[in-house]
């Protein structure tokens, strides 16, 4: 089902990015393989990382291109698709996994590390995302349409949700979402895909919180478990599954709702607020819990 197919994989070194790679090369896909080689704090390059990944593929006769660079450079997403096209000729999926993490209690966190976090969560996975959209719009207008739908998976978090401690990183994972809701309805009439995954996985970043608060274990949700979910929203088995934000984790996968409105109370004259005062908590709010302030690690 993707046998043939030319994927791109970022952050594809490590963890969830890496297992993804060796799925889609395992089912016959070419891969090219993206990292910066960074640490789980954004620090360092190491282009030999991607590279590691791409040398294990073609040892098991897979078919598969490193490519060092940091996708939140705009410069740099446009030539990971141009070098890709002119090597394989096309490209059909592009999953992002690429991410980095520096957490820290809100009135803690520096300004340096808030910018950091959202440049590289969410700006990196916008500017291969206008990359791919760009060259698939102008090629399926050039081809006279394509001969299978072109898919672009964004990776979100659990972390999109509110997060202790992790509001830069939440903010990027929350803001990824309503980018994929906003891209997927551009891009449909090019017969463009656009998802987001919210994957479950234990990776290095699970290593950043103090062993006894991990919420599992690597044998219990290896980063190879997200992976089959990947492959399906490459394949054409996934054919117009679109603007969706899914999940995947040890044996479950699922499909998030989109924000919805879960109670709503209508005033003729309109809102004041003394009427407010009177009426929010019991005639409009109802049963819904209003405060959340759990949280959701």
């Amino acid at each position: 089902m993707v046998d043939g197919t030319v994927c791109i994989v970022t952050g594809g070194g490590n963890g969830l990015g890496r297992a993804a790679a060796h799925e889609l090369a395992g089912h016959g896909a070419r891969v090219v393989v993206n990292d910066l080689g960074c640490e789980v704090d954004g620090s360092g390059s190491d282009a030999s990382v991607p590279e590691d990944v791409a040398s294990e593929i073609r040892d098991r006769a897979g078919t598969a291109t490193a490519h060092h660079g940091d996708v939140s450079d705009f410069e740099y997403a446009e030539r990971l698709i141009a070098d890709t096209v002119e090597e394989y000729g096309r490209v059909d999926f592009v999953c992002n996994f690429a991410g980095v993490l520096r957490d820290g209690i809100s009135y803690k966190l520096s300004e340096e590390d808030w910018r950091d976090v959202i440049e590289t969560n969410l700006t990196g996975q916008f500017a291969p995302l206008r990359a791919a959209a760009k060259h698939w719009r102008e090629a399926s207008e050039s081809q006279d349409g394509f001969d299978r739908q072109r898919s672009y998976l964004a990776v979100s978090a659990g972390a999109a949700r509110g997060s202790l401690g992790q509001a830069n990183y939440a903010a990027a994972k929350a803001g990824v979402l309503g980018t994929v809701r906003s891209v997927s309805n551009e891009l449909v009439r090019s017969n463009v895909r656009v998802n987001a995954l919210v994957p479950n996985g234990y990776t290095r970043m699970t290593e950043t919180v103090p062993e006894e608060h991990r919420p599992y274990t690597e044998s219990e949700m290896p980063p190879e478990k997200v992976a089959p979910l990947v492959a399906y929203l490459a394949s054409e088995a996934a054919e117009d599954i679109t603007g969706c934000t899914l999940y995947a984790g040890g044996d479950r996968v699922g499909v998030f709702s989109d924000p919805t409105m879960e109670a709503v109370g209508v005033c003729p004259d309109g809102w004041t607020l003394e009427s407010l005062s009177e009426h929010f908590r019991e005639d409009v709010a109802g049963d819904v819990e209003l405060s959340r302030t759990e949280s959701y690690l």
